[in-house]
């Protein structure tokens, strides 16, 4: 199967945003220990909404978003022992797209020696869900309680890490960059899909004005936490651009950072290798 075509490589910037916007910031919050209390807190309130509100809130584009993903990665989904982590993996809908992805790239007599796909978050309600769904649909995809600034796995364990819209709610960029790191092979890959501010345009501006104006009022009257849904529009604001977060990559041990992005430049998709 031939190897999916990535964008050119983003050249390092050096912007002082990097710097200014170490992590997530709920408002309100002191420190960092502050920081991940609240967002655990506020996912923990809306997992049971959670999927629902993801499909309706993005027209179901979250699933595309998702595939697009997986499929930047069937090199390594290709290898039946490769070891793939999905980390902050909310209700498991990367994992499982991951492993959809695999069964299809190896075929029906490797894909049953496949190794499973890992997903770790720090969010108990959210991975109830996932346990319950992978079983359901007998997905090879295991979820074990784990802080993505803490991860309790040996250095060098993965060939895959992977995050989707999780990424941006963590306490330090910079420190979950290299935590990533820490636990990659050599060459081993990453990829970070997330929200970002989108660009210039009419189309551009009219999503702009639903994710900051309509979606926190759908979402906070849906899953009955307002505050969460609030939450969402400004820690995309603050968080860092694309081209910065690819120089944050590539000061944090990542090499060849390329950039994909999709819905008017609202969600992107960095990949890298780690380096030497």
């Amino acid at each position: 199967m031939p190897a999916p075509k990535l964008e050119p490589k983003i050249e390092p910037l050096s912007d002082p945003r990097v710097e200014k916007v170490p992590g997530t910031r709920p408002e309100g919050v002191r420190d960092e220990r502050e920081a991940a209390a609240r967002v655990r807190q506020m996912f923990s309130g809306i997992a049971p909404r959670y999927d629902f509100l993801n499909h309706l809130l993005s027209f179901s584009l979250d699933h595309v978003w998702r595939w697009r993903t997986a499929k930047r990665f069937l090199p390594i989904l290709g290898r039946a022992d490769a070891r793939i982590l999905d980390i902050c993996c909310g209700t498991g809908d990367l994992a499982f797209a991951l492993d959809r992805a695999r069964r299809s790239a190896l075929g029906a007599p490797q894909a049953a020696q496949r190794s499973p796909v890992i997903g770790s978050d720090f969010v108990e309600p959210m991975l109830e869900r996932a346990r319950d769904k992978a079983a359901s649909a007998s997905r090879a995809a295991i979820f074990a309680a784990a802080d993505a600034l803490n991860l309790p796995f040996p250095d060098a364990s993965f060939d895959l890490v992977t995050t989707a819209f999780g990424f941006r709610n963590l306490a330090n960029y910079e420190h979950g960059l290299r935590e990533i790191a820490r636990v990659l092979k050599q060459g081993g890959e990453v990829g970070i899909l997330e929200f970002t501010e989108p660009g210039s345009g009419p189309l551009a501006g009219i999503f702009r004005f639903y994710f900051r104006h309509i979606l926190p009022r759908i979402g906070g009257a849906i899953s009955g936490n307002s505050e969460a849904y609030a939450y969402l529009p400004g820690s995309v604001a603050k968080f860092p651009a694309p081209r910065e977060l690819a120089a944050l990559m590539e000061k944090t041990g990542f090499a060849d950072v390329r950039i994909a992005s999709w819905n008017f430049g609202s969600v992107v998709l960095h990949t890298a290798r780690r380096a030497a």
